[in-house]
């Protein structure tokens, strides 16, 4: 082997790499004895380690809406600003809302299947019978074998109805509609954590339509919406505070904004003082989260801060039953996407929306086999690794390379299949005598320096699927 090394590009590099990881520990400042309800006392919560290393989470909605389960299939790309868009909303979870408003076709859908009379909360009836059916312990273990090392479950969506027994009754919903007569909540916090898991909790704390019900027919009803009345702030103060004290969650996902008559701080205060190692997301409407939370969106380079992003693997969170095969990402998309976010310092929530007996559609399950078998051959390269000084690369016949980084070894996974029996991999230099090895196969790899690139003779044969992980086994460099 020939190998060059550039000691500017080294150097440059390693500050680089230095300035990266100044921002990265910047919030591993020494955590207080005891938080309170202050932004400058909660901001010093340094994110735990398990959430740095995890990278894959599983998010759940479930609920009365997972009963009619239907949405039409428009907006794929999420437009959330669309004058059509809330109108034609994809999200099933959100069929409450578009039921409401003439004219769409949610509406013509509930009116054909259900009856134009038939009232939302009438499916506590329904989905209650249908939960009888589900079994926690073999959710826990679908999400462990994708890969998932938390889970966060919809406690509350914006249609009020808890998945809990909680001590605080809805003033607003007949005793009988208020919550699942199971606790779906306690039931799968056990089954996940006896998995090995970590269970989070999301909780709609801006929107409840049992307290204001709008409908939101336009992008000035959003805020509208909000119930922000003493007796809402309350409600959900002590919504919040149940879920903490009885289910001691790992994550606290709150949605949407949080009620002005509420208080925020002094709930993250006591979270935090109770789970000193959980984490807190960025949709309380104050200046205080552990992460950011893009939804249905990727960043385009590194985050010195961590963020998560949140996504379907269809295009609704909740249960869709119009969705199918073109509506769902492929498996090769949905590895690519893990590894680039994980490139850029996030996270990916990938929810599933089951059907109300707790099915996972077919399509949902296959998604969630081919990411555990992919992640059980690589998972080297994504569980406890930290961002390069750069997120991206390429090869020389232009398949994308993302970089990531553990102890002295820089992973270099290929976002597709390589034609030929070697690769070329862009402004790369390791150190002379580097060993590099293809995550799946034992035996080193022969390289050589070209240039500024490294060319890599491959395996005969390819291990595994859609990602090929090379593991650079010593210090490199690269423009």
């Amino acid at each position: 082997m020939t190998n060059r090394i550039n000691p500017i590009a080294i150097i440059r590099n390693l500050v680089a790499a230095l300035l990266l990881s100044a921002g990265l520990a910047v919030a591993q400042a020494q955590p207080p004895a005891h938080y309170e309800p202050t932004i400058e006392s909660l901001n010093r919560h340094p994110l735990p380690q398990w959430y740095a290393d995890a990278k894959l989470g599983i998010f759940v909605h479930w609920g009365l809406y997972s009963v009619p389960g239907w949405a039409p299939l428009v907006h794929p790309d999420h437009d959330f600003t669309h004058p059509d868009y809330i109108k034609n909303n994809p999200y099933a979870e959100w069929y409450l809302n578009v039921l409401r408003i003439d004219g769409s076709p949610t509406q013509a859908y509930h009116r054909e299947h259900y009856g134009a009379d038939y009232d939302y909360y009438n499916f506590a009836t329904v989905f209650d019978k249908e939960i009888q059916k589900w079994n926690p312990d073999e959710w826990a273990k679908v999400f462990h074998d994708a890969g998932a090392k938390y889970v966060v479950l919809t406690t509350k969506h914006h249609d009020g109805f808890t998945l809990w027994p909680s001590s605080t009754p809805n003033p607003k919903l007949p005793a009988d509609r208020q919550h699942a007569t199971r606790d779906l909540v306690g039931e799968l916090t056990k089954a996940v954590n006896g998995a090995g898991l970590r269970m989070g909790l999301y909780y709609s704390g801006g929107y409840d339509w049992t307290f204001v019900p709008g409908p939101i027919k336009a992008a000035s009803d959003y805020e509208k919406v909000q119930p922000q009345s003493e007796a809402y702030g309350k409600y959900a103060d002590a919504h919040v505070r149940e879920l903490i004290q009885r289910y001691r969650p790992a994550v606290l996902w709150n949605d949407i904004n949080y009620p002005k008559s509420g208080h925020p701080l002094e709930l993250m205060a006591e979270y935090y003082n109770a789970i000193p190692d959980g984490v807190i997301d960025d949709r309380f409407g104050v200046k205080h989260s552990d992460f950011k939370s893009p939804e249905y969106q990727t960043l385009d380079k590194i985050s010195p801060t961590k963020w998560e992003e949140c996504r379907g693997l269809g295009r609704s969170f909740g249960y869709n039953r119009a969705e199918g095969e073109a509506e769902t990402i492929a498996p090769d998309e949905l590895i690519y996407l893990l590894v680039d976010i994980v490139s850029k310092n996030g996270n990916l929530l990938l929810d599933v929306g089951p059907e109300a007996d707790g099915t996972i559609p077919p399509v949902q399950m296959s998604r969630l086999v081919a990411l555990g078998t992919w992640l059980n051959q690589n998972g080297e390269a994504i569980y406890g690794t930290r961002p390069w000084h750069r997120a991206d690369g390429e090869t020389a016949d232009g398949i994308r390379v993302r970089f990531t980084q553990k102890d002295s070894a820089l992973y270099a996974t290929l976002l597709g299949q390589p034609k030929a029996g070697a690769v070329t991999i862009k402004s790369l230099t390791p150190k002379a005598g580097t060993e590099i090895y293809m995550l799946g196969e034992s035996k080193p790899l022969t390289w050589s320096q070209q240039g500024s690139s490294i060319n890599v003779t491959l395996p005969g044969s390819l291990p595994g699927q859609y990602a090929y992980v090379l593991k650079i086994a010593g210090p490199v460099s690269g423009e």
